[in-house]
């Protein structure tokens, strides 16, 4: 980067977000996400060049003896301020600031421009091969597009556009392949951003705001929860008979309800209540290393990879949905069905609101919110306070059936 930084000089290397490098490593690694254009999208005078994508970035005419200064307009601080001669500029902070540009001659000022996204192109990346992620992030991109009135596109999985499309109309939905970077007047990525010390990525650690709300954070509106809407029509109820929907399979051993008998018990009671029970996970086992999972004895196998908004369907119409902190429960909490969440690695605060969250305080607990420990997704048994001892996973092993079958009761 060139030019000099008021504050936290040279911090302008990538952070890593889960699961890869944001930041490419070299121009042949494109990583998680398109890059925005080598050359700013907007002209300014005297062949100037600027835009905000992936932070404000200025470019000079070669020769030109000119100073860039950047300003966060809305706290007053000078953020930036170049050489004289800097040929190429790129803040800091890669997230929403709204950043006013000056450009000088000597001492006096000859162009300057402050962010307005207002009838401007924006784009907001997404990643992808991630479900409750986007379920709980999507709803702050369309809170920007409210806010600034901008021209949104969003870009995610081809898999997770139809879920939206027609309940946002005035959003433009594309894939990663579809980006075309050189049309955007500014550019945000979501995601989660670990080893982000240098706060380049978001102004506030994950961890300690939810993982849902940190993309209000990153985008600048406001952080309060909003469930996203589906724009998938109604088809009804997919059977007759009151149904209960489990999803008891996740992507690490830490989210799984680990109490051997758990989930037995719990499909008992509802079977012996008259309800069916059905398993809406796309895997009927699944695991790592010596620990594989199936799907509890007794329970209407209706795993594979089925569309999700199939998913959405028993889910809209069932009774009440069990689950982990995993994708389908924030599914789940979009479909409007009551969400009994069984969950001890993470805190409450991680994930939505829900009356029918399910933790055990008296075990060790929100392993994944502390930023003591760096969570390891390679690590299928990831467990950082007490891997390979007989406490190992007690967050959810001391979640009793009993426990959640209270939990469970005022619904059924």
């Amino acid at each position: 980067m060139a030019g000099v930084p008021v504050e936290n000089a040279g911090a302008s290397a990538g952070a890593q977000p889960e699961p890869e490098v944001l930041a490419p490593k070299s121009p042949e690694d494109k990583g998680p996400y398109p890059l925005p254009s080598a050359v700013p999208a907007q002209s300014g005078p005297l062949g100037i060049r600027f835009d905000f994508n992936l932070g404000a970035r200025v470019a000079i005419p070669e020769g030109k003896p000119w100073r860039v200064r950047l300003r966060d307009l809305d706290t007053g601080n000078i953020l930036f301020e170049s050489s004289p001669g800097a040929t190429f500029i790129n803040s800091t902070k890669r997230y929403y600031i709204r950043f006013g540009v000056e450009v000088f001659d000597d001492a006096k000022v000859f162009f300057q421009h402050e962010y307005n996204a207002e009838n401007e192109k924006v784009l907001v990346q997404f990643p992808v091969g991630t479900l409750g992620d986007i379920m709980g992030w999507f709803p702050y991109a369309a809170k920007f597009q409210e806010k600034h009135k901008c021209k949104l596109t969003c870009a995610l999985s081809a898999l997770l556009i139809p879920l939206y499309r027609d309940a946002y109309p005035e959003i433009n939905f594309i894939t990663h392949e579809e980006v075309k970077p050189e049309e955007y007047y500014a550019t945000y990525c979501i995601g989660l951003f670990f080893d982000d010390e240098d706060r380049v990525w978001q102004p506030c650690d994950f961890r300690l705001v939810g993982l849902h709300r940190t993309a209000g954070y990153i985008l600048g509106v406001d952080p309060a929860e909003v469930a996203p809407k589906l724009g998938l029509v109604d088809e009804g109820p997919p059977i007759d008979e009151p149904y209960v929907c489990i999803a008891v399979q996740s992507t690490t051993q830490a989210k799984y309800w680990n109490n051997p008998n758990g989930w037995h018990e719990v499909v008992s009671y509802l079977k012996a209540k008259g309800y069916r029970v059905v398993c809406i996970d796309q895997k009927s086992v699944h695991g790592g290393g010596i620990v594989w999972n199936h799907i509890p004895h007794g329970v209407e196998d209706l795993t594979g990879d089925k569309p999700l908004a199939e998913r959405v369907r028993w889910m809209r119409h069932a009774k009440a949905f069990i689950g982990l902190s995993s994708g389908l429960s924030w599914l789940a909490w979009a479909s409007g069905v009551p969400v009994v969440m069984i969950s001890g690695f993470t805190h409450p605060t991680n994930e939505f609101t829900t009356p029918y969250r399910v933790i055990n305080y008296h075990a060790c607990n929100s392993c994944w919110n502390d930023v003591r420990h760096r969570f390891d997704h390679r690590d299928f048994l990831w467990c950082p306070r007490h891997a390979n001892t007989p406490r190992q996973f007690e967050c959810t092993k001391l979640i009793t059936a009993a426990q959640v079958i209270a939990t469970l009761e005022p619904l059924v």
